[in-house]
């Protein structure tokens, strides 16, 4: 978003999930009221202007609010996704340097409550089903496969690689990325259910299968946590 003021910035975003929460086109008095601009409306009116001539957003017809372009579109995702990926690297570097160390560290609990009580001790993980997913993103490991990151409300993070029968796009990887999240940010993971897939499967066309594997590899994370323990 370098060519766009922080003030575009948040005006671009307000009128994108604005758009995304209710289908219709989003005027000024609705952006004047949903932003923390203090802007009057006309001076908001300007800035969208600005924003259709550089083409991020177009007005359907003349007595209508705007509603984002592709252009938009694909600014708004690019701006979400680097977020997301610092946030993830932020988080991996943090679960890289405590992991091994915590691991140890509940063996070793494990072990003492075993010899202290002469009873069989177990730990288990938190449940990653009950957390909300917060994101799920897909990469290009290699020309047929794919990584699936999935991260939730908790900052736990996993991952799993999913195979491809052709090579996909940068722009459909792009698209699929941008479809998953706008469904499925905020939802519980156990409470993603068929009617749910069937639907993303339907929204992605071709890549209705690719889909459906993704949501296989999100079911199988969730299963991996939930198994998770240190016997003893």
């Amino acid at each position: 978003m370098e060519e766009l003021d922080g003030r575009k910035k948040k005006i671009l975003k307000a009128i994108i999930q604005t758009y995304l929460d209710t289908g219709e086109p989003v005027g000024s008095r609705t952006i004047s009221k949903f932003t923390d601009l203090h802007l009057s409306s006309a001076t908001i009116r300007n800035e969208m202007s600005d924003l259709e001539e550089m083409g991020y957003i177009h007005q359907p017809h003349t007595s209508a609010g705007r509603i984002p372009s592709d252009k938009g579109y694909r600014l708004y995702v690019d701006a979400l996704m680097a977020e997301k990926d610092e946030e993830i690297a932020e988080i991996k570097e943090v679960m890289i340097e405590k992991t091994d160390k915590m691991e140890k560290v509940l063996k070793q609990v494990v072990k003492t409550l075993a010899q202290n009580t002469n009873y069989a001790t177990l730990i288990s993980a938190p449940s990653f089903s009950s957390d909300r997913l917060k994101f799920i993103q897909l990469s290009r490991l290699n020309n047929l496969q794919l990584v699936v990151v999935v991260v939730t409300a908790g900052n736990r993070i996993r991952n799993e690689i999913i195979d491809l029968d052709e090579q996909m796009s940068d722009d459909t990887i792009f698209k699929l990325n941008f479809l998953l999240n706008n469904s499925l940010n905020g939802i519980p993971a156990a409470e993603i259910n068929l009617g749910m897939i069937a639907q993303l499967k339907e929204q992605a066309g071709q890549y209705g299968e690719v889909v459906g594997s993704v949501l296989d590899a999100v079911a199988n994370i969730i299963q991996v946590d939930e198994d998770l323990a240190w016997p003893q």
